[in-house]
């Protein structure tokens, strides 16, 4: 196969997602990428990587993930939008509430995840999940009765598991601090925004 013509910053982009991919198992995020390489943006790292995939030395796979040509080894990573504190009333992957994007096998997860999603506060402790933990969400509207999901009820977004008996809906916590949140969709707008499908804990 003839070599792919890239520029110096390409090719050193190109280099360090090998070396990432080696070492990690999957791509770099974009702003992994522009502190390593030192770019004062992770905006220029996007413009190498979509040059990249231009040339033909990257590959862009389903729901934004990112592979390496040839290389059979190292599971594909699939790279899903981070959302931190998810602002009032926006939807949850609004460009506001992007903090970056994550890289991980998705084959890891099922059904196959579509972001993630910072966990803020502790009202889940006892179902494992931590303040800081970065949950995997697959996109949809409705969920089975006892399911962990991620529901709007007007502007607020929450974690929690789904109760519906007899017309009744209850998002309840896994944490004896906290309340369940009555649900009265006479009164207010509720919606399910996604299924919880796994966790991803980040230690420093």
């Amino acid at each position: 196969m003839n070599e792919i013509a890239l520029t110096d910053n390409q090719r050193r982009v190109l280099e360090h997602i090998r070396a990432h991919v080696d070492a990690h198992g999957r791509p770099p995020t974009l702003r992994e990428i522009a502190e390593a390489l030192g770019f004062a943006r992770h905006s220029s790292a996007q413009d190498y990587v979509e040059a990249l995939v231009r040339k033909g030395a990257l590959e862009r796979l389903p729901h934004r993930g990112l592979s390496l040509p040839h290389r059979s080894r190292t599971p594909a990573a699939t790279m899903l939008p981070l959302v931190g504190r998810v602002a009032a009333g926006s939807p949850i992957l609004a460009t506001e509430n992007i903090e970056g994007e994550f890289g991980i096998d998705a084959a890891l997860f099922h059904p196959r995840p579509d972001y993630f999603l910072r966990v803020v506060g502790l009202s889940m402790r006892d179902a494992g999940i931590l303040d800081g933990d970065l949950i995997a969400v697959h996109r949809t509207d409705h969920a089975d009765d006892g399911r962990i999901v991620v529901a709007r009820v007007d502007d607020e977004v929450t974690v929690k598991t789904l109760e519906c008996r007899r017309g009744r809906i209850r998002l309840l916590p896994a944490n004896p601090d906290f309340a369940p949140i009555e649900v009265d969709p006479a009164r207010s707008q509720f919606a399910i925004e996604g299924l919880y499908v796994g966790m991803i804990r980040r230690t420093t």
